[in-house]
C-alpha cells in the first residue's frame, strides 16, 4: 500500500473530527503503520455496540410512580430499577415522615428533620430515575398516558404542562382530607397532612398567645383566643393534643405567665370514645390521662359548621346544637380520594366507590397494568365462597363426592394464603386449625364431608373480611411487597409460585399481598405512651415512650434525618422547645 492512499484510508475513517483531531491522528499513522485502521475499527465497534445498548434501554418498560409517600418510596428503595424506565411524579420533592408531623406543630422536631429530598434517594439509586417535580392532573386509561402540571406558583417561562406515557403506572398519591362538606372547614380550620400543614399551625398557635397578651383585651377575648379545638380522637388529634398541652405546660407559660391559666384544650369526637381503633384498654387510659391533663373531651358531638370565631356542633345524646368559640380549630376526621384518582375511577367503572379497588396482587380492577397503594386504595378480597365449588372439586381428587381430612390438608394453605380471612376466621373461633371446621352439629370428628356440609364448614369465614387501616405501616409493606413482584417479573415472566387457581389450571405467578401487623403506638403527654405490640401485646406508661422514641428513630429513612430527629429530641429536652414564629 502506498503512502499516500494510506493517507486517503485515514482520512475519510476519521471524517467529522476537528481538524487538530485528525492532525495529530494522521502523524501518529505515519510513524505507527496500520495501527490506526485497528483504532478505527474499534471505534466503529464500540460505535455499533452503543446503538445496541440504547436499542436495548428504549425496549426497557416504562414504570411510572405517582407520589412520594410512604408506599411510593418503600416501592422504589427495593425496585431494580435497571430493568425499567422508572419515572416519579409528585407536587412535593421530597418524603415526610409523616407520624412525627404533630411533634412538628409544636417544635419538638424541626420540620426539615423529617423529610428527606427525593433527588437525594434518587441519588443513590445511580440516577437511574428520572423526577418530576409537578402534580398529576389527569390519567388517560385508555392511551396509557398521564397530563401532569407544575403547579408551583412563579413567573418562571415555559409551558406548565406535559404529557407521560406509561407501560405500567403506580398510583401512590395518597389522600386527601375529608371535610364531609362542613360548612367553613376549609376556610377556618387547619389540617394536619404535610410539612406545610404543621408549620402552619406552629406560626398560628404562637399568634394566638401573642394576640392574648395584648393590653386592651378583656379576659373573655383572651381566653377565646387561648381555646385550641381538635375534632377528630384518632391518633393524629390525640397526639397533636397531647404536645400541644405539652408545649404550653412545659415552654409557653414560663414565656406568657399572665395568661396561663386561661388555656383551654378541648378535643371533639363523634364517636363514644377517642382513640376507638385501639384496643379498649389503651382508650380508656388515654381518656384517663387527658383528664388530668385537663384536656376536655367531648365524644358524640358532630360538628355541623366552622366560622372564624365558634364552632357549632349537634350533641348526639341529647339532639342539642351548641356553639363554642375557638382560637384554632385542627380538623382531623378522616381522608377521602384525589380529584384526579376520583376521575380515573370513573373511566374504569368504579365511579360508586369511596377509594380505588384492587385484587390481592395491588392491582386495580378493570385496568391493566395499573397498581395503587396505600391511602388511595382498598384490597377487595376476594370471598372464599365465591370459588367455594372450585375448591371442593380441586380438593376432591377422586371425584367421591365427599372430601376427607387428608384431601382437606392437601389445600389448606392454599386456601390460607388465598382467603386470609379463613385465618382470621379460625383466630377468632379460637380454632387451632382448618381442620377443626370439619365436625358435626354436636362438636365431634367426622372423616368426611360433602359439599354442603364444606360450605357450611366456611360460610362464615368471609364475615372476617375487613379493609386494611390507613396506616403508615400499610403503605411502606405495600410498596416493598410490589417491589418484590416487579424485580420477579422483570427476570422469570412465566414462573408461577403462588397458591394454586381454583378456577383453572395451575398456580398464580405472585403470591398475594398480606399484611403483618407491626403494632402502633399512641404519644399521649408527659413522657408516656401506649402501644399495640404483635401477639395482642398492650404497653402503656414511660416505657412505652421510650420504646417510641427507639421504633421512630429507627424507621427514619436516612442516617441524615435519624441524626436529626435524635438531636431535636435532645435540644428539647435540654432547652426547652423554640417558641419563635419561624
Amino acid at each position: 500500500m502506498t503512502i499516500l492512499s494510506f493517507f486517503t484510508r485515514a482520512s475519510r475513517a476519521f471524517n467529522g473530527y476537528p481538524s487538530s483531531s485528525k492532525l495529530l491522528l494522521l502523524c501518529t499513522l505515519s510513524l505507527s503503520g496500520g495501527g490506526v485502521v485497528a483504532y478505527s475499527e474499534a471505534q466503529v465497534d464500540a460505535s455499533k455496540t452503543s446503538v445496541q445498548v440504547n436499542e436495548k434501554d428504549c425496549k426497557k418498560k416504562r414504570v411510572v410512580v405517582l407520589g412520594t409517600g410512604w408506599a411510593g418510596i418503600s416501592f422504589l428503595k427495593d425496585l431494580d430499577v435497571s430493568a425499567y424506565d422508572v419515572q416519579v411524579v409528585s407536587p412535593r420533592n421530597y418524603f415526610a415522615f409523616t407520624p412525627l408531623l404533630p411533634s412538628v406543630t409544636c417544635g419538638t422536631v424541626e420540620a426539615r428533620s423529617i423529610v428527606e429530598p427525593v433527588r437525594n434517594i434518587i441519588k443513590k439509586r445511580n440516577g437511574e430515575i428520572q423526577f418530576w417535580e409537578a402534580e398529576c392532573m389527569k390519567i388517560d386509561a385508555a392511551n396509557k398516558k398521564l397530563l401532569c402540571r407544575y403547579t408551583v406558583e412563579n413567573n418562571l417561562v415555559g409551558n406548565d404542562e406535559f404529557s407521560l406515557e406509561y407501560d405500567y403506572l403506580v398510583i401512590a398519591v395518597g389522600a386527601q382530607v375529608n371535610t364531609f362538606n362542613t360548612p367553613g372547614v376549609l376556610e377556618n380550620c387547619h389540617f394536619l397532612k404535610e410539612v406545610e400543614d404543621a408549620q402552619k399551625i406552629r406560626r398560628t398557635v404562637i399568634d394566638c398567645f401573642e394576640k392574648a397578651v395584648l393590653p386592651g383585651l378583656s379576659e373573655e377575648e383572651r381566653r377565646i383566643n387561648l381555646h385550641f379545638v381538635i375534632v377528630g380522637g384518632g391518633p393524629t388529634g390525640v397526639e397533636f393534643a397531647a404536645e400541644l398541652h405539652d408545649f404550653v405546660q412545659e415552654d409557653l407559660v414560663n414565656l406568657y405567665p399572665s395568661v396561663k391559666d386561661m388555656v383551654k384544650i378541648t378535643v371533639i369526637q363523634s364517636g363514644d370514645h377517642i382513640l376507638n381503633m385501639f384496643d379498649e384498654r389503651i382508650s380508656s387510659f388515654a381518656e384517663q390521662k387527658f383528664q388530668r391533663d385537663g384536656i376536655e373531651v367531648q365524644t358524640g358531638s358532630r360538628v355541623i359548621s366552622v366560622s372564624d370565631k365558634e364552632i357549632t356542633m349537634k350533641l348526639k345524646a341529647k339532639g342539642e346544637i351548641c356553639s363554642v368559640p375557638h382560637g384554632l380549630v385542627v380538623w382531623s376526621t378522616g381522608v377521602e380520594t384525589r380529584p384526579f384518582v376520583k376521575d380515573f375511577m370513573g373511566q374504569i367503572g368504579q365511579a360508586n366507590r369511596r377509594v380505588l379497588a384492587t385484587d390481592e396482587w395491588l392491582r386495580v380492577k378493570g385496568c391493566e397494568d395499573v397498581y395503587a397503594l396505600g391511602d388511595c386504595a382498598t384490597i377487595n378480597q376476594r370471598k372464599v365462597m365465591e370459588d367455594i365449588a372450585a375448591i371442593f372439586k380441586a380438593a376432591d381428587k377422586d371425584n367421591s363426592g365427599f372430601l376427607t381430612v387428608e384431601e382437606f390438608k392437601d389445600v389448606i394453605d392454599d386456601i390460607l394464603e388465598r382467603y386470609p380471612q379463613v385465618e382470621h376466621y379460625l383466630k377468632s373461633k379460637h380454632l387451632r386449625d382448618v381442620t377443626d371446621l370439619m365436625k358435626d352439629s354436636e362438636g365431634n370428628d367426622i372423616d368426611e364431608v360433602d359439599i354442603e356440609g364444606f360450605k357450611l364448614a366456611l360460610c362464615q369465614a368471609d364475615s372476617q373480611v375487613k379493609n386494611l387501616p390507613a396506616t403508615a405501616q400499610v403503605a411502606a409493606q405495600q410498596g416493598a411487597y410490589l417491589s418484590k413482584c416487579f424485580n420477579r417479573k422483570s427476570k422469570w415472566k412465566d414462573n408461577p409460585e403462588g397458591p394454586r387457581r381454583f378456577r383453572g389450571s395451575g398456580r398464580h405467578q405472585f403470591h398475594p399481598f398480606q399484611y403483618k401487623h407491626l403494632g402502633q403506638f399512641a404519644p399521649l403527654g408527659g413522657e408516656q405512651a401506649a402501644a399495640e405490640l404483635p401477639g395482642d401485646w398492650v404497653s402503656m406508661g414511660r416505657s412505652t415512650q421510650w420504646l417510641w422514641y427507639s421504633v421512630y428513630a429507627s424507621k427514619q429513612v436516612s442516617w441524615r434525618t435519624r441524626v436529626l430527629v435524635v438531636s431535636d429530641w435532645t435540644r428539647r429536652f435540654i432547652f426547652g422547645r423554640d417558641s419563635s414564629r419561624i
